[in-house]
Formats: structure tokens, C-alpha cells, sequence
């Protein structure tokens, strides 16, 4: 997956493979932008299990990131990650357009995802992508002091 994107700045954006070369560049994006961040196994395990980690690129410094599982007619989508620095400028509207395109290639009929409910901002960007609520999954994420918080069961029919 090497397409070009031609964002507004000055520069150019592209997709390119997980490696283990970028996982550290990769990590400290990760770590800065949750508080209970994937850790390098989950990241080295994705890579093992040949799922789909793609990097967005420019001038060396990576944007964000995706990492989808495919299934039998679908893919669901594991991590999706803009980098702070590059928060609010579109980047994930490009990777959300990307993963779309991909799991079409690969014949899904349906993209899946679960998000914090809490996190109302990236249920705005996946609904104006055509995710629709389906469904909760109860604490199914970690939380502050040893909580748990729900998730958020989303859609989009490709």
C-alpha cells in the first residue's frame, strides 16, 4: 500500500509498512497519545500474525497508524493512532479512507471497530465515515485506578 497523499501543507504524506526499524518511533507515539497504550508485544504480535499495520509518512516523521485484522468478509480495525503533534488536520480521515479502500480489495462486505465511550471526538470522525453504533461491550477497556470502561461498537457496511 503505497499511495500518495497530497495534504494542504507543504509536504506530502505516504502510507508505508509497519516494520520493526520504525516500532520505537511508533512506541513513543503511542504511549504519548493514551494512557493505556498497546505495548511493543501487541505491536510485534500484529506484525507475526500478518495483519495490516500501515504507517502515514512525511519528511521521515510518522503521522499516525492503523493496524486491521482481516476476517472472513471483514476487517476490523485494532488501532488507529494520529500523532499528537498532528492532531486536528485531517490525518485521520486519510487512514479511515485508506483502510476503507484496502478492505475492500480484500473482498470485506464490513469494517468493524470498538472506541471509548468516552471518546466522543473519534465517534465523530468514524460516524462522518459512515460508522454506525451497533453495539456496547461492557468494561471492556482499562480505566484510571483500576476501573473499566465500555466501548463503543461501531460499523460501516463497504
Amino acid at each position: 500500500m503505497s499511495a500518495i497523499v497530497q495534504p494542504p501543507h507543504a509536504f506530502e504524506a505516504a502510507f508505508e509498512p509497519l516494520t520493526p526499524a520504525r516500532l520505537d518511533a511508533l512506541l513513543a507515539i503511542e504511549n504519548s497519545a493514551y494512557s493505556h497504550p498497546w505495548t511493543r508485544g501487541n505491536f510485534i504480535d500484529a506484525m507475526a500474525a500478518g495483519y495490516q499495520a500501515q504507517l502515514l509518512v512525511a519528511d521521515g516523521q510518522i503521522l499516525g497508524y492503523f493496524v486491521a485484522m482481516r476476517g472472513v468478509d471483514e476487517v476490523h480495525l485494532l488501532n488507529i493512532t494520529v500523532a499528537p503533534a498532528f492532531q486536528r488536520q485531517g490525518w485521520a480521515h486519510v487512514m479511515l479512507d485508506a483502510l476503507a479502500v484496502w478492505a475492500r480489495g480484500q473482498g470485506a462486505q464490513w469494517l468493524w471497530l470498538e472506541v471509548r465511550a468516552s471518546n466522543e471526538r473519534a465517534r465523530r470522525i468514524y460516524e462522518v465515515h459512515g460508522y454506525r453504533r451497533v453495539g456496547e461491550r461492557k468494561r471492556y477497556y482499562p480505566a484510571a485506578d483500576g476501573e473499566r470502561e465500555d466501548a463503543v461498537v461501531m460499523s460501516l457496511l463497504l
